[in-house]
């Protein structure tokens, strides 16, 4: 058990340490959106996923209906759930429902690639310890930039936000430059959420919706296009 554990901690120390720079940027942005230091280490340390809360701060500071916020993190993070069916094949008979729920929690894009990557199947003290590692450096980092962010300058703290935005950025141009399929569901994408911007009428959406607006269509259309050959699947 210690030995797996142990194992798990190693593997997901990388993942932590990636973590502790976003999740800096992160509290700063939630302390520039009026909330408070508690505040965002408990979205954080219950959350755990950045886009998700990223998109939930602009909601949070506009007051939005539950409702809208529920839909806008579903269309978000609707990816961990099919990760996690993807990932269930690998699980050993130590991991019943109530360890699958506990890891579903973390089951983030860095900690199902690794879990994913193992040779054979995993068991629950290698999950436990590599969802640990990576869940402590997101929750002090976004400490640090919250409490960073009370004393830094406003223009610190503004360049400093862009970190987040970098991230997204790392994560969409790689497989884009490789892929065309991929280029052009971004453009959907971005051409979309140009729309609700500058369009007259549009632009009175709220920001929730408009995410749900373009990340659903702009999907849609990709996969009605461009569709997953049975070869590319395997």
């Amino acid at each position: 058990m210690n030995k797996s554990f142990l194992q798990g901690i190693r593997h997901g120390l990388p993942i932590a340490l990636g973590y502790l720079s976003v999740s800096f940027a992160f509290g700063m942005k939630a302390l520039s959106a009026g909330l408070t230091v508690l505040q965002a280490v408990l979205i954080s340390m219950t959350n755990l996923t950045s886009a998700g809360q990223v998109a939930a701060l602009p909601l949070m500071a506009a007051g939005a209906p539950l409702a809208e916020m529920a839909l806008t993190q579903l269309t978000i993070n609707l990816r961990y759930a099919l990760m996690s069916l993807s990932l269930s094949r690998k699980l050993d008979g130590s991991m019943g429902t109530l360890q699958r729920m506990i890891f579903s929690f973390a089951n983030t894009d860095e900690i199902f690639a690794v879990a994913s990557s193992q040779p054979g199947k995993v068991g629950k003290h290698y999950l436990y310890g590599l969802i640990l590692t990576p869940w402590f450096g997101w929750t002090l980092g976004t400490l640090l930039g919250a409490a960073a962010g009370t004393l830094l300058p406003a223009f610190v703290r503004s360049a400093l936000g862009i970190a987040l935005y970098g991230m997204f950025l790392a994560i969409i141009l790689p497989p884009a430059r490789k892929w065309k399929p991929i280029r052009n569901v971004i453009a959907m994408a971005v051409l979309l959420s140009l729309c609700f911007r500058y369009i007259p009428g549009l632009n009175t959406v709220s920001p929730g919706f408009a995410i749900i607006l373009c990340a659903v269509p702009a999907a849609a259309l990709g996969a009605a296009l461009y569709p997953a050959r049975e070869e590319e699947q395997e």
